[in-house]
């Protein structure tokens, strides 16, 4: 529907995109399996030696692979392949890898090896018991393996997994599978996928394939391996649209890789702390490891009361623009930037964009359904584990039943009657007041209070999220129900605007991060294919603004010039209700409320509704922020 036919290349940015953290090496990461285990059980003792071992391992291990010389990656694959079969055979790498670890992984191998060559009578056995009645089976497969050895393998397992099914060079692929049959040939378990495809709202068939696509699309994927160590899901689901996907990650990489103010673990803490205000493990999990990697101090993991005061210091901005952005101050950048723990205007900037990307980033993570990374704790089991599975793990980390088929929803209007709308709006001619759209603002603004979010409020916060957010009651009001602040009045765009006044203030204060910024937005408002539902030569420009503009409204921005009756005309109440909880309370949205809006257009047509939400919502943060920076520096 909505994205631009042609790919065009845009500047590269100056380099920056290849600029890293001069400690920043190419590897890959794994969620350990075994909880007991987990880097952030801050209740072991010197796991901070433990899990810099394991990342220094599989450092050493993956690096040769993320090359875009396939010769390159060919001598890897091999060397990875022989390196595997030595540890099954108890020669090659390290022995001084830690053993205090064995045990517990010996714990989690027994059972599912037993599993696996037991048969029928498997794990717990037909008398009910806890026995397994073939361990003898799984102790004899394991005492073939030296157990550091045998540590080690369990260590990589997930990751190899993970390169087998979601890199884009079908070599890796198909190398790691073989490696895994090897394992597996070797009577010992490898774990199995509980998660299917990058998106648990669209099938993975209907998703862009990794290697026969399109070259475009291609070309971005290996881009997104090369950059950040997988192809992670994101970017699959986004790779739908790839001038846009081009422009995401560009932006991204320059606000965590490249040349900025602020030290890259604070970077990646920051968007942590961002992605907690609506509990996306997703994100959480990979920016925890992308901390770590960084030189983190892994006891600023054990939560928000193990920080440094000045990053602690952010934390009410954070909420704030999360949420209630029409609440920020002059008072909040005051705070951090006198005193002892002081931040520069430019620290402030940079932190204020990564805040709201990935306040945005995660309402694109929910509202498309993106799914646990293969590596990530809930994306793999093993194989016992996986048939007694009868579930899907979803982007919260929680486990929710197997998709039934959608419940009854109510009439939609049909794409042709939405094209005669639009058809419509496009030929009139009568020109509003500046009153008359002053009140069809209102009249919008008033009804959006009156819809509720999509599905129920979300269970107890899970432990390893809440560490990272407080005051987790503090979440969106409705501006048109500001309560006691109503003397905060709308945010009208003609007074402080992205293209006349934010756009130069942050390419002043970070390092012309706004030339990036402005492209991206650029792209997600203007992308069109001239398509809707199947159905080709149509300008759909009516119906995007009538989104873009919908989702600021919901944020108290008004754009004047706007006749805010064309969105009562053009989105109906489902939609509505749908944009509004991607935008706002997104950790609620689920599949069925995704299938239950716009049925008859594409899956790439509603992503891009999803981008938009994203890319609104990001802008919309943005002004208030930066108008807020602004008056700080001018009064």
């Amino acid at each position: 529907m909505f994205v631009q036919s042609d790919f065009s290349k845009t500047n590269n940015n100056n380099g920056h995109g290849h600029h890293h953290h001069p400690h920043h090496r190419a590897i890959d990461i794994v969620a350990p399996s075994n909880h007991n285990r987990h880097p952030l059980n801050h209740h072991q003792n010197n796991q901070s030696d433990d899990l810099f071992k394991d990342l220094d391992l599989i450092s050493r291990f993956c690096m040769p692979i993320c090359s875009r010389d396939n010769d390159v990656r060919e001598g890897a694959l091999e060397a990875i392949a022989k390196t595997v079969e030595g540890w099954l055979d108890g020669v090659g790498s390290p022995k001084h890898y830690r053993l205090a670890q064995t045990a517990d992984r010996r714990r989690l191998f027994t059972p599912m090896v037993a599993g696996m060559n037991g048969g029928g009578g498997g794990c717990g056995g037909s008398n009910g018991s806890n026995a397994c009645v073939c361990s003898d089976i799984a102790g004899n497969a394991m005492l073939d393996v030296p157990p550091e050895y045998l540590d080690l393998i369990a260590l990589h397992l997930p990751i190899i997994l993970r390169l087998s099914i979601s890199c884009p060079f079908i070599n890796v692929r198909d190398k790691c599978q073989h490696i895994l049959d090897i394992v597996q040939s070797r009577g010992l378990p490898i774990p199995y996928p509980v998660i299917y495809g990058p998106c648990a709202f669209v099938d993975p068939d209907e998703l862009p394939p990794l290697g026969t696509y399109n070259e475009k699309t291609h070309t971005l994927f290996v881009e997104a391996f090369l950059q950040n160590n997988r192809l992670d899901h994101v970017s699959q689901v986004m790779g739908y649209h790839p001038t846009y996907l081009e422009n995401f990650l560009k932006t991204q990489n320059f606000i965590l890789r490249g040349d900025g103010p602020l030290p890259y673990d604070y970077r990646h803490y920051i968007a942590i702390m961002a992605a907690g205000r609506h509990q996306c493990s997703y994100l959480i999990s990979l920016q925890k490891q992308e901390f770590l990697l960084q030189g983190g101090d892994l006891k600023w993991l054990n939560g928000l009361n193990c920080i440094p005061q000045k990053l602690r210091n952010l934390y009410d901005i954070n909420k704030i623009l999360a949420h209630r952005p029409w609440l920020l101050n002059k008072s909040h950048i005051e705070k951090l930037t006198k005193g002892k723990d002081s931040w520069s205007l430019a620290e402030v900037v940079h932190a204020i964009v990564i805040l709201t990307h990935f306040h945005s980033l995660c309402s694109f993570v929910f509202s498309c359904g993106v799914n646990q990374e293969l590596d990530q704790a809930g994306g793999y089991k093993y194989p016992e584990m996986a048939a007694m599975s009868t579930t899907n793990t979803n982007i919260n980390g929680k486990v929710s039943p197997n998709p039934s088929p959608p419940s009854p929803t109510e009439r939609e209007v049909d794409i042709l009657t939405l094209l005669r709308r639009m058809k419509t709006i496009s030929e009139q001619t009568e020109e509003c007041t500046p009153g008359e759209l002053a009140k069809r603002f209102e009249n919008v603004e008033t009804q959006s209070a009156e819809l509720g979010a999509v599905g129920p409020e979300p269970q107890d916060t899970p432990a390893d999220v809440g560490i990272f957010v407080d005051d987790a009651v503090f979440i969106y009001e409705d501006f048109a129900r500001r309560g006691e602040h109503q003397s905060i009045s709308t945010f009208r765009v003609q007074d402080y605007s992205w293209d006349d006044h934010a756009y130069s203030l942050v390419n002043r204060l970070y390092n012309d991060v706004g030339n990036l910024l402005d492209d991206k937005f650029k792209t997600a408002y203007h992308l069109t294919y001239y398509t809707m539902g199947g159905r080709k030569d149509v300008d759909t420009s009516r119906f995007r603004f009538a989104i873009w503009n919908y989702i600021q409204c919901l944020l108290g921005i008004r754009h004047d010039d706007y006749d805010y009756g064309e969105i009562n005309q053009l989105l109906e109440r489902s939609l509505k209700t749908f944009i509004k909880s991607a935008c706002c309370y997104p950790e609620r949205v689920t599949k069925k409320d995704y299938d239950r809006v716009l049925r008859e257009f594409q899956h790439s047509e509603k992503v891009h509704v999803n981008l938009m939400v994203l890319e609104a919502r990001m802008q919309a943060e943005l002004l208030y922020a930066l108008r807020t920076v602004n008056r700080y520096m001018t009064n």
